[in-house]
């Protein structure tokens, strides 16, 4: 695959609120960022980086899930995957340690278990986001709904 470039900028607002936006995509898409409450002077119920970082890895996962469960010819009728990105110190410094992925997936037929299961890891595995970043990302069993 040729290579792609994705363009953002983000400009600051006020306090420690910012919007981001992409050359690649109308200004009604832009989007409100903020630091987190957590830290001084963060602002609470606003999209902050942590969360955009975490988001990043669930929504490549789920896209490449689709790709492969399309190859595959899984059979499925649900998909939803929550994350919950790690903050923690990690060698005296403060980096998301690891992500961790809970899929649920609506299957008509529990014959297709085991090739829900294939499909995760594989799906695991191919996600360009998780194969770019340091953090360690973890898939925990697949519900079934």
């Amino acid at each position: 695959m040729d290579a792609h470039a994705y363009k953002v900028a983000v400009e600051w607002k006020a306090g420690r609120l910012g919007v981001l936006s992409s050359f690649d995509l109308p200004s009604e898409k832009n989007i409100e960022v903020v630091t987190p409450p957590q830290f001084p002077q963060g602002i609470a119920d606003v999209w902050s980086p942590e969360h955009l970082f975490t988001a990043a890895v669930v929504s490549c996962f789920m896209t490449t899930f689709l790709s492969i469960a399309e190859n595959s010819k899984l059979a499925f009728t649900y998909f939803s995957c929550d994350a919950k990105g790690v903050l923690a110190t990690d060698g005296g410094k403060l980096k998301m340690t690891e992500i961790i992925l809970q899929p649920s997936i609506g299957i008509e037929d529990d014959t297709f278990k085991e090739k829900v299961v294939r499909v995760l890891q594989k799906s695991e595995a191919a996600c360009l986001i998780s194969n770019s970043i340091n953090s360690k990302v973890i898939l925990e069993n697949p519900q079934y709904v």
